[in-house]
């Protein structure tokens, strides 16, 4: 059924690639918005085509003329066109509320080069959005209406879970979860490669590592419990996960993730920096 803020409201995808399209295909799957209600711009014709072809949505190649007409602006461009992109239609935006997904493109930067009175909400979005389990950061601006955040929040809760946070804390999200399902992905490898040495199938061994860490994660969402307690209830005396347990903790695998996030925060500030 259609949310009530969506009625009638027109939203402009600039920039149609592999986020984008999971946005799309959400607000279409959840009935949020109907196609007659979005249009994408591309650089690339056959993306353009494909988009236009699957999702039945208007698309074009002229992103000022498409912003004109929008309500909702979403800019999923890469990091380094952005600017030039923002040049092309920060004219557009008077009163407007505008989402960017663009990985390290900051409030101040986008501010700089839209219409003053357009109101910005920056995201942090990860890659399992795609399949309907992402998690979304959004850091809105002082400018933005408790409706527009509301609005933001909706559109992403198609493809996964939201919050909002403050912008300082961006750069810590991205390097935890923007970055992390890297992370989980060499987990799921190196479990993976584990079952195999130990005599199972590639197959059967990728299964039951991909699964148990799914599942581990739905427990830690849905449970009142901090993971500290879930891992002791699978922890007997003297059993096999304690004895697998201690292989991990002298291998520094809990400091190297710390390190890992620490690392991936401090490479987005240094991009951040690089794109004001």
């Amino acid at each position: 059924m259609q949310i009530e803020h969506f009625k009638s409201r027109r939203m402009a995808f600039v920039g149609a690639g592999n986020m984008a399209e999971a946005i799309i295909r959400g607000l279409l799957a959840a009935g949020v918005m109907q196609p007659g209600q979005m249009e994408a711009s591309d650089v690339i014709e056959s993306r353009r085509r494909y988009i236009q072809d699957t999702y039945r949505i208007d698309v074009c190649t002229q992103s000022r003329d498409m912003v004109r007409r929008a309500d909702w602006v979403l800019l999923a461009v890469k990091p380094q066109v952005a600017p030039a992109v923002l040049a092309e239609i920060g004219p557009e935006l008077e009163s407007k509320p505008l989402i960017s997904i663009v990985a390290g493109l900051t409030i101040s930067a986008i501010k700089d080069r839209v219409a003053p009175s357009c109101r910005i909400i920056r995201t942090m979005p990860n890659t399992p959005l795609t399949v309907g389990e992402g998690m979304i950061c959004l850091a809105p601006d002082a400018a933005s209406l408790p409706d527009d955040v509301q609005c933001a929040q909706e559109v992403f809760q198609t493809v996964g879970r939201t919050l909002v946070v403050d912008e300082s804390a961006m750069d810590a999200v991205t390097g935890l979860s923007g970055s992390g399902p890297a992370y989980a992905f060499l987990i799921i490898e190196a479990l993976a490669d584990g079952g195999v040495r130990m005599g199972l199938s590639r197959q059967t061994a990728q299964i039951l590592a991909a699964q148990t860490l799914l599942g581990a994660a739905r427990m830690c969402l849905d449970l009142p419990l901090h993971p500290a307690q879930l891992r002791d209830q699978v922890t007997s005396p003297a059993g096999t996960t304690i004895a697998g347990l201690h292989q991990l903790e002298t291998a520094g695998v809990r400091a190297a993730l710390i390190n890992a996030v620490e690392a991936a925060t401090r490479r987005s500030r240094e991009l951040g920096n690089i794109s004001r």
